[in-house]
Parts: structure tokens; sequence; C-alpha cells
């Protein structure tokens, strides 16, 4: 006898926050939704100042639990210490259709690069200790860096026009 694969609904564990503290977590988990009730299969995310990857693991998780069948995941940060954590911590991951990558770099260069092929969530902290000028052109730069961008709250980042 022959089970057929039965379609299920969203465990309420699947909908809940995985374990993420980040305050940016619930529009993270709004956008990919979002990017899911479009009925998107695939997704982009890159998480400038990764940092230990946190926020960046439970948007993958997440994103997975919505039914995303392809999840690239990009971490970039300037501190080996916490990358290597971030590392570890992925190496965890046993899903295929979760591709992650953490690189060291710097941050606003790497989002400089994604602007030729924006992501389709992009995660940064935004504009802590930067100098005024500095603030201007890696807020522009983050904004083009992907179709969503998630900041710290605090540093009032606005898309440019």
């Amino acid at each position: 006898m022959l089970k057929r694969p039965v379609a299920r609904k969203l465990s309420s564990a699947a909908t809940r926050r995985p374990g993420c503290r980040d305050p940016r977590w619930p529009e993270v988990a709004a956008a990919l939704a979002a990017l899911r009730a479009a009925k998107r299969c695939s997704v982009r995310i890159v998480d400038a100042e990764c940092g230990t990857g946190t926020l960046l693991l439970c948007a993958a998780r997440f994103a997975r639990a919505l039914g995303f069948t392809a999840i690239e995941a990009r971490g970039v940060d300037d501190a080996p210490a916490l990358l290597d954590r971030a590392c570890a911590a992925a190496a965890q991951m046993h899903d295929p259709a979760i591709g992650i990558t953490f690189e060291r770099g710097e941050p606003i260069a790497a989002l400089c690069e994604e602007s030729e092929f924006p992501a389709d969530i992009v995660l940064w902290h935004g504009c802590k200790g930067k100098e005024h000028a500095d603030t201007e052109r890696a807020e522009h730069v983050a904004a083009c860096a992907g179709h969503a961008l998630i900041a710290d709250h605090q540093c009032g980042v606005r898309r440019p026009a």
C-alpha cells in the first residue's frame, strides 16, 4: 500500500519567532511571508555586518518553513571570530534547499557588489558609529542593494526616491 504525501499547513512552530531575538525579526518574517504569498519559490537574503549570523540563519530556516525551495543567504562581516561562529552554526544546517555563505569583508563594499543584482532582502545594522558623510553614502548603497532593506530602527534609514 502506497502512502500519498499530504499537503500540510504550517505548524504554529513554523510561524513563531524561531529563537531570534533581533528587533528586526518581525520585519524579516513579514518580508519573507509577503514574497511567499506572491508565489515566489526562491529568495536571496544578504546580511551586511552579520556577526554570528543568527538573524540570517533564522531567516533561512523560516523561509524554508514557509515553503521556499531555493534559499540563497550571504553574510558579510569584518570580524573573523564572529564569522567562525556563524560558519559553525551554518554547518549544522543540512538542507539542500538552503545555501549559506559567510565571507570576511567590508559590509559597505559587499552592499555595493549586491547593487548590481539586488537581493530580495538586505539586512543591515545601519549607521551606528559612522560619520555623517559616510552615513548618507552607506544608506544609499544599502537601499540599492536589495528590494527590501531592513535596518535597525534607531538609524532612520530610508529608501532613496
